[in-house]
C-alpha cells in the first residue's frame, strides 16, 4: 500500500505507517495509520477521490486510555479469519441474530419470558423482516464528510486510517476489525449488513473504533413507523444498543431513529 502516491494531488497526508495485522509474522498489510490525530479536511477529499484510488479512509478511536491505540496501532486486526462479505444475505444474517437475541432463556436469564417479550415488542420473538429503504434527500458522501468533520470537532481522539476497499462496509472486513467479536466472530456478516443499508438508507461508515462503529445516514426513516422495523435491525445487528441504552424496548429506541442521520453502535 502506497497512499501517498495515490493521493498525491488530492491531499497531503500527515506521517503515517503501514500496520501489519497480528496474526502471524509478515501477515497481511490492511492499513495504513496516521502517526498522530486526522486532519480536518482529509476524510472528505480522500472519500471524493476513491473511484480513482481505491482507498477508503476512516476516523480510528483507540480503546479508552491505551497509550498504544489499541487495536490499530497494536496490530490487532484480523483480516485472515473473516469471509467475503458478499457470501452473504443480510436478510438471512439479520434473521438469524434475531432469533438469537429475541430467544427467552429461562434458565440464565435475569428477565422474565415475559421482560424479555416486552424488550422486543411490538414484534416479540417474531421476526419482521427487513424494513423499506428510502431515497437520500442528500448526496450520502457529502453528508458523510460533513459528519466526519463535526465528528473531529468536538475533539474526538482518532486517527486517519487508509484501507484498500470498495465502500466502508467492505473496509471493516478488509481491514479484519474484531469490535462486534462478543456478538458476530466474523467481521463479514457485520459487513454485509452495513453494505445494505448503504444501498437502503444512504449509509456510510465514517469512524469506527474499539468497538464503536459510526455510520452517517442520508434516508433515515421520517416516521416512528418507519423507524420500528429499522430499530428491529439494529436490536438484531447489536442488541447492546437497546439492552444496555437507555431505553426500555424497540419502541422507544425507534422514537431516536426518527430523521437520526448518525447511527451509532457499541458492542460490550
Amino acid at each position: 500500500m502506497h497512499p501517498e502516491s495515490l493521493l498525491s494531488g488530492v491531499v497531503e497526508l500527515p506521517p503515517g505507517r503501514v500496520v501489519t495485522a497480528g496474526e502471524e509474522e509478515g501477515g497481511a498489510l490492511p492499513l495504513w495509520l496516521s502517526d498522530g490525530p486526522a486532519p480536518h479536511g482529509a476524510w472528505g477529499r480522500i472519500r471524493a477521490a476513491h473511484a480513482r484510488t481505491g482507498l477508503w479512509p476512516l476516523l480510528l478511536e483507540p480503546l479508552g486510555g491505551e497509550r498504544d491505540f489499541r487495536p490499530w496501532a497494536s496490530g490487532e486486526l484480523y483480516p485472515g479469519g473473516v469471509t467475503r462479505p458478499a457470501g452473504h444475505d443480510p436478510a438471512a444474517v439479520l434473521a438469524e441474530w434475531w432469533e438469537g437475541c429475541a430467544a427467552v432463556d429461562e434458565e440464565d436469564d435475569p428477565l422474565s419470558a415475559e421482560e424479555r417479550l416486552a424488550v422486543t415488542a411490538p414484534y416479540g420473538a417474531v421476526w419482521p423482516g427487513l424494513a423499506p429503504g428510502r431515497s437520500p434527500a442528500e448526496d450520502p458522501d457529502a453528508l458523510a464528510a460533513e459528519h466526519a468533520e463535526v465528528f473531529l470537532s468536538f475533539g474526538a481522539e482518532a486517527r486517519l486510517g487508509l484501507v484498500g476497499a470498495g465502500s466502508g462496509a467492505e473496509a471493516l472486513a478488509v481491514v479484519g476489525w474484531s469490535g462486534p467479536a462478543n456478538h458476530e466472530n466474523d467481521t463479514a456478516r457485520i459487513a454485509a449488513v452495513v453494505a445494505d443499508w448503504e444501498r437502503r438508507f444512504g449509509a456510510r461508515v465514517f469512524a469506527v473504533g474499539f468497538d464503536t462503529l459510526r455510520l452517517s445516514v442520508a434516508a433515515p426513516p421520517a416516521t416512528p413507523e418507519e423507524a420500528l422495523p429499522v430499530a428491529a435491525e439494529h436490536f438484531a445487528f447489536c442488541p447492546d444498543n437497546v439492552r444496555q441504552g437507555s431505553v426500555k424496548d424497540l419502541a422507544e429506541y425507534a422514537e431516536h431513529l426518527v430523521g437520526a442521520d448518525v447511527w451509532t453502535f457499541w458492542w460490550d
